[in-house]
C-alpha cells in the first residue's frame, strides 16, 4: 500500500490505514467520532499566514508549495513532520492524510504526501 491523500468528509474506508488529519483547523460539520482518526497532527499544517495567503488559488500552488516546504524544514512545524515521517516508517506507508479543502489537487496533504513518498 501507498501513502494516500483523501478529504475527511469521504467514507472511512478499511484501506485507509492509520488515518492522519493534517488540517490545522477542526473540520466543519464532522464530529471526532464520525472522523475516526487516529492522529491528528494540526502542527504540521501550514500557518495560518500561508493558509490564507495560498486560499487554495491553483496559480500560487508552486510557490505555496515552496513556501510550506521552507516552513515544515524551518518553522515550528518541523517536530511535527518528524512525528509524521516515523508513523509512516511504522506503518510500512499504510497511512491515509486527511484535510478539509474542496480542492483535491492543490492543498497540504498532497506536499506531504510528496515528501514522504520519497523517504
Amino acid at each position: 500500500m501507498v501513502i494516500k491523500t483523501k478529504r475527511i468528509y469521504e467514507a472511512v474506508d478499511r484501506e485507509d490505514g492509520v488515518r492522519v488529519l493534517v488540517d490545522r483547523v477542526w473540520p466543519r460539520g464532522v464530529s471526532k467520532d464520525a472522523a475516526q482518526l487516529d492522529y491528528w497532527l494540526k502542527e504540521v499544517g501550514p500557518s495560518s499566514e500561508l493558509r490564507k495567503w495560498f486560499a487554495h488559488d491553483p496559480d500560487k500552488y508552486e510557490e505555496f508549495k515552496q513556501k510550506y516546504k521552507e516552513e515544515l524544514e524551518n518553522g515550528k512545524q518541523q517536530e511535527a513532520l518528524q512525528q509524521l515521517k516515523e508513523l509512516t516508517k511504522d506503518n510500512h506507508k499504510q497511512l491515509t492524510l486527511l484535510f478539509a479543502a474542496k480542492d483535491e489537487t492543490y492543498n497540504q496533504a498532497n506536499v506531504l504526501k510528496e515528501i514522504l513518498d520519497r523517504q
